[in-house]
């Protein structure tokens, strides 16, 4: 059981992103990490840290359900240029096979953004 991301434009050939929810989980962890906090310390993911207590773009990805819901291609196109920064971050840092793994998922998420962001449709969560 796991969840996918992908482009709401109805055309099944695009491409998507699927993890495992601790995969997923691991993977947001890892991108609030490189924006400066901890995602267990935040409301709604065991902590009482409040969102408007930070400040980072990729909010819209970071505070959402994990199955259920969207993103407009608006969030996308305001998520990818700072996921494109992290990706370069991280392929400059020494190397672990999680993040190895986290790098090429961030890769394919970009991919599924950009046709949100260029077909401007949401992504949709399921």
């Amino acid at each position: 059981m796991g969840l996918c991301l992908f482009p709401g434009d109805g055309d099944l050939t695009s491409p998507d992103i699927s993890w495992s929810y601790s995969g997923f989980k691991a993977f947001r962890q890892r991108l609030a990490q490189a924006e400066g906090f901890a995602l267990p310390d935040m409301w709604g993911f065991g902590g009482d840290r409040e969102w408007s207590e930070i400040s980072t773009t990729l909010e819209p990805l970071l505070d959402h359900p994990d199955d259920d819901g969207d993103l407009s291609a608006a969030d996308c196109a305001r998520i990818l240029p700072r996921l494109a920064e992290i990706i370069m971050e991280w392929e400059t840092a020494e190397s672990d096979p999680a993040l190895t793994r986290h790098i090429e998922d961030a890769r394919q998420l970009v991919a599924v953004l950009k046709i949100c962001v260029d077909s401007n449709v949401e992504l949709l969560f399921g």
